[in-house]
């Protein structure tokens, strides 16, 4: 296929989000996008389980502000089962690059959540990374 997609490795998100309409936008805005939306909770001990239960996932996009703690809670147990993070937040708490593959500053257009999600990617496959990455993101794992 000489002009088709380029193939992802990243398909499989779990969206852990407490603000209802966010929630709902990047829900929609992904599975639009072709992403499988596996399952979208609001409380670190919702996505601590669907993490626990769900053995396919690419990856987890994360609010560091919970109504029940912080993201950073869920980022750890995802990293503990080899799942890379997408923190989404005001501002990247100190610490983050620990957990996470990267971090996205809200609020961001949806095309930088699209990119941001590529260049992880791009680091899951080994593969080069984007020339230009979206403001406001931080990757914190390079491609070897």
């Amino acid at each position: 296929m000489l002009f088709g997609r380029k193939k992802r490795h990243i398909n499989r998100i779990l969206v852990v989000e407490d603000e209802p309409l966010v929630a709902f936008d990047t829900e929609h805005f992904l599975g639009a996008s072709g992403f499988d939306i596996r399952a979208t909770v609001d409380t670190v001990a919702g996505a601590c389980a669907a993490i626990e239960g769900d053995d396919g996932l690419d990856l987890v996009l994360v609010d560091i502000n919970l109504s029940d703690g912080s993201g950073l809670d869920v980022a750890r147990v995802a990293h503990g089962r080899g799942v890379p993070v997408l923190l989404v937040t005001g501002s990247c708490p100190q610490g983050a690059q620990d957990f996470a593959a990267g971090c996205l500053s809200k609020p961001y257009p949806q095309k930088d959540l699209i990119s941001a999600i590529d260049a992880i990617d791009a680091v899951v496959a080994g593969a080069k990374l984007p020339r230009r990455l979206p403001r406001g993101f931080n990757l914190f794992q390079t491609a070897a």
